[in-house]
């Protein structure tokens, strides 16, 4: 017969498990520093050799370092699938920047379908929370802190998502996201109407996600990157005819 002895858990590997699924799930993310030991081992009702052995465990697995002084910290490596030359790459040629953009637009739109329609309360409650701080911040002259609160709501959506794959694939391709983000608004604010048209773009977005309606999130979420995939074509138009047109110019200069 298939069957064998029921075996009790080593309490160390309930808590290996434990901290494995808050990792899996996104709540713990790469670079946080965890609880003290003795508090840990007190929420968690272990003893601290118990709690010892754990973190040992997950050490060797990478999933948390350790830093002389500072304390026991979830892995980096978890976030970082690209080199930071990679992504300074990838944001020098246009190629790469249209080709994120499109990758973001797919990915991002079945996020949100899934967002919509299997997303917790809790869930939206975090998306609009975020969306209510970038209206906040849309008031400032300076746009760095609604552009940060642009990134933060889209991983927002990626989470509420409930698909932990997709979610540590954005998560380690934060740095493209941030940098894009920052990029695409660096651009397009050239244009001063742009600004207003992007945060209604995310308020058609999160109006979507709190009406629970899967196939207008996905369609809001799809019409915001053609929205700024087309922005960055037309600028990078304008930027070559502005340069032929210098050159013009010099030489007219030259010529009197």
């Amino acid at each position: 017969m298939p069957f064998q002895r029921i075996q009790s858990e080593k309490l160390s590997t309930a808590v290996v498990r434990q901290i494995e699924q808050l990792i899996l799930r996104g709540i713990l993310r790469p670079g946080e520093r965890l609880p003290a030991e003795r508090e840990m081992a007190d929420r968690m009702g272990v003893s601290r050799p118990s709690l010892r052995e754990a973190i040992a465990t997950l050490h060797d697995k990478g999933l948390l370092e350790s830093r002389a002084g500072a304390g026991v910290f979830v892995a980096g490596v978890l976030g970082s699938a690209f080199s930071s030359a990679l992504v300074t790459l990838f944001a020098g040629h246009d190629e790469a920047v249209i080709d994120y953009v499109a990758f973001r637009r797919d990915l991002e739109g079945l996020a949100a379908y899934r967002a919509a329609e299997k997303g917790t309360d809790t869930d939206l409650a975090v998306v609009d929370a975020v969306f209510k701080k970038m209206e906040a911040a849309h008031s400032k002259r300076n746009p760095a802190d609604e552009a940060r609160l642009d990134a933060e709501f889209h991983l927002a959506i990626i989470e509420a998502s409930h698909n932990v794959i997709m979610l540590h694939m954005m998560r380690s391709m934060f740095d493209l996201l941030r940098n894009g983000v920052f990029y695409n608004r660096s651009v397009m604010f050239k244009q001063r109407t742009t600004r207003v048209t992007l945060l209604d773009q995310h308020r058609a977005i999160n109006d979507a996600l709190q009406a629970r309606n899967p196939d207008a999130a996905k369609a809001a979420i799809e019409a915001h990157m053609d929205y700024v995939a087309d922005g960055l074509v037309e600028w990078r138009q304008f930027e070559h005819n502005d340069a032929v047109a210098k050159q013009r110019f010099e030489h007219e200069q030259s010529r009197t």
